[in-house]
C-alpha cells in the first residue's frame, strides 16, 4: 500500500538505497517518511528526498510490527511446497514499483525438487525489469529469506537470466490495471 506517514526512527538501521542498491544507515530520530508497505518490507523517502527500503526484520525501527507468513500449507511435499512457494514470492515487492515480482513477470521458472523424504530443493529462474538494476539482490535476498522459511524447503537457488528481456508484455493483466496500463 502506498501511504504517506512522516515517522521519527526510533533505533539506527540498516537500509538499502534505492535504486543502486547501496547499504546505508539511517540514524535514530531521523525523519523518514513512509512511501510503500508491501510483503513486510518498507520503502521510505529520507530527509535528503532518497529512497530506501528497510527490510521487514527491522519494521520495530519504524514503530511497526513485522510481518507473518499466513496461509502456507504445513506440508512437506513436493506440491505443496511449490504452492507456499507461488504464494509467499506473490508477498516480495519491487520497492519502486507496488507489485509484486510474480504479477510484475519476473519470474521465469519455478522448480521443486524432492530431495529427501520432506526435503525439498526449490530452483527459480527470474530476471529484473533491467539488467543493471541494483535491487536485484535484495529482491533475491528476499525470495531466498523467505522461501527457506516453508517447511519441506531444504534449499533455494535463485538464478538471473535476461533472456528473453523483460518487457512489459509479460507483466499479468491485475498488474497492468493496477498500474494504468490498460
Amino acid at each position: 500500500m502506498y501511504a504517506s506517514e512522516s515517522i521519527v526512527l526510533r533505533r539506527d538501521v540498516n537500509a538499502v538505497q534505492i535504486p543502486d542498491g547501496t547499504p546505508i544507515s539511517l540514524a535514530k530520530g531521523e525523519i523518514v517518511v513512509l512511501y510503500q508497505s508491501l510483503g513486510g518490507n518498507f520503502t521510505v523517502v529520507t530527509e535528503s528526498g532518497s529512497m530506501a527500503r528497510i527490510d521487514a526484520a527491522d519494521a520495530d525501527a519504524l514503530g511497526k510490527e513485522p510481518a507473518s507468513l499466513s496461509g502456507v500449507i504445513m506440508s512437506a511435499d513436493a506440491e505443496a511446497v511449490e504452492k507456499n512457494v507461488w504464494e509467499v514470492m506473490k508477498t516480495i515487492y519491487d520497492p519502486e514499483i507496488p507489485v509484486n515480482i510474480v504479477d510484475l513477470g519476473l519470474v521465469y521458472d519455478l522448480r521443486v525438487i524432492p530431495v529427501a523424504e520432506g526435503q525439498n530443493d526449490v530452483e527459480i529462474a527470474m530476471t529484473l525489469t533491467a539488467p543493471g538494476c541494483g535491487m536485484g539482490p535484495v529482491l533475491q535476498n528476499d525470495m531466498e529469506v523467505t522461501i527457506k522459511r516453508l517447511p519441506g524447503v531444504r534449499r533455494v537457488a535463485i538464478e538471473l537470466v535476461f533472456d528473453p528481456p523483460w518487457s512489459r508484455e509479460m507483466m499479468s493483466e491485475a498488474a497492468k490495471l493496477q498500474l494504468n496500463m490498460i
